[in-house]
């Protein structure tokens, strides 16, 4: 098994829906930073990507089809090269809208995780996460508006400029099924398209990762 599907958008632009709609399309089991506080071991891997050391990604994703959200989104390059045939979905949304998202909730438990920085060992996933995310994808200045949304959006530019055009769909889980169908070259699920991780599913579900994040 290789992957199918690549997803290169930043966390909190649909990626949980994008991910459950992928394994009702029959492209899963789909990664994403979930799997990987499910499955601990994962950690190893990401903790070598992080120090840029050379990662066989076949054994990463050994029993996935496809992929999204951090840690994976941030080596799209890598993926898109080591995966050629696989196709490359880019999850956007309205910027102001992706701001007010990602500071109430990844930004906070960024915070919440403090430095862990290129010397840190990185032995827990918010550590990993940290020196991922903050350090690498937004050089540090993750709770920077400006800053982050100036990374966001030349993310989307890199992506746009650097994948075929036949490869990639840019993609928002507002448009529903059809241009994510479209693209796959299969047929419309008879049921709605999946909508999860809100901000409360968030807290819920990753809010455990650094704690003080959102509170008591």
């Amino acid at each position: 098994m290789s992957l199918s599907v690549i997803g290169s958008g930043f966390g909190r632009t649909g990626t949980m829906s994008l991910k459950i709609a992928l394994e009702r399309l029959g492209l899963g089991p789909c990664h994403h930073m979930e799997e990987v506080m499910e499955h601990p071991e994962q950690l190893d891997h990401w903790r070598a990507a992080a120090k840029g050391e050379t990662v066989d990604w076949d054994t990463v994703y050994a029993g996935y089809r496809s992929t999204v959200d951090w840690p994976g989104a941030h080596f799209w390059r890598d993926l898109a090269k080591a995966y050629p045939d696989a196709r490359i979905i880019h999850t956007i949304r309205p910027v102001q809208s992706w701001w007010d998202s990602y500071s109430r909730t990844i930004a906070k438990i960024l915070g919440a995780t403090g430095t862990s920085g290129a010397n840190h060992e990185m032995e827990t996933i918010p550590q990993m996460a940290f020196a991922i995310v903050a350090e690498q994808t937004f050089a540090g200045s993750y709770d920077d508006k400006e800053a982050t949304i100036k990374a966001f959006e030349k993310c989307t530019d890199d992506v746009v400029s650097t994948i075929d055009a036949e490869r990639l769909l840019v993609f928002e889980v507002s448009d529903g099924w059809q241009p994510l169908c479209d693209f796959l070259d299969l047929p419309v699920p008879n049921e709605p398209f999946p909508r999860s991780n809100n901000q409360d599913a968030f807290i819920e579900q990753f809010g455990s990762l650094a704690e003080g994040a959102f509170g008591p």
